[in-house]
């Protein structure tokens, strides 16, 4: 298996890896054009998240600047919208269903680090996948771990750090993030 493989496969990989180096390349230069696409007109721009992510749902909107690792694992379904200065590490796939709006300064992150501190020092990474359900909120500020998921018509609060899933429907606030009652 190549490094890439083993990234994409959620296994142990070395994010130095030549083929990995060329994609975050890529990414970084798409991430310069997109982040200065923000007096371009919707069309314009939306064309650009066509081009530099893994799929774009129709009315999908990122208001830039928006930084991510590799962008070919997001998956934004119709009507999603992030607000100014979200961060989506990217490593592994990350889903983010129809009409779940998300506020300002979000990180969605599915890059983790091994706990063992030789595997560290060896450089080693891996990652987990995050799928955020439709017509979800989440409020500006918070951090979304990985492998997380999120239910639909769930509310994440603005600061929050979700560690767990969010079951459909339950709000969700605090560090580490926990339900409330409506």
């Amino acid at each position: 298996m190549t490094q890439k493989q083993r990234m994409l496969a959620g296994e142990l990989y070395t994010a130095d890896d030549p083929e990995i180096a060329a994609d975050a390349a890529r990414a970084a230069a798409w991430m310069v054009r997109y982040n200065a696409s923000l007096a371009s007109d919707a069309a314009d721009r939306h064309a650009l998240l066509v081009e530099g992510l893994g799929q774009v749902g129709e009315g999908a909107v990122v208001r830039p600047p928006f930084h991510c690792d590799y962008g070919s694992n997001i998956h934004l379904g119709p009507r999603v919208f992030l607000n100014f200065g979200c961060v989506i590490l990217d490593v592994v796939r990350v889903e983010i269903g129809a009409g779940t709006q998300i506020g300002p300064g979000v990180q969605i992150l599915t890059a983790d680090h091994p706990r063992d501190a030789a595997l560290r020092a060896q450089g080693l990474e891996f990652g987990r996948p995050i799928r955020i359900g439709a017509n979800v909120w989440i409020g500006g500020g918070a951090l979304i771990l990985p492998g997380v998921t999120i239910g639909d018509d769930a509310i994440i609060g603005a600061g929050s750090v979700v560690t767990r899933d969010v079951a459909p429907g339950a709000t969700v606030v605090g560090n580490p993030a926990r339900a409330v009652t409506r």
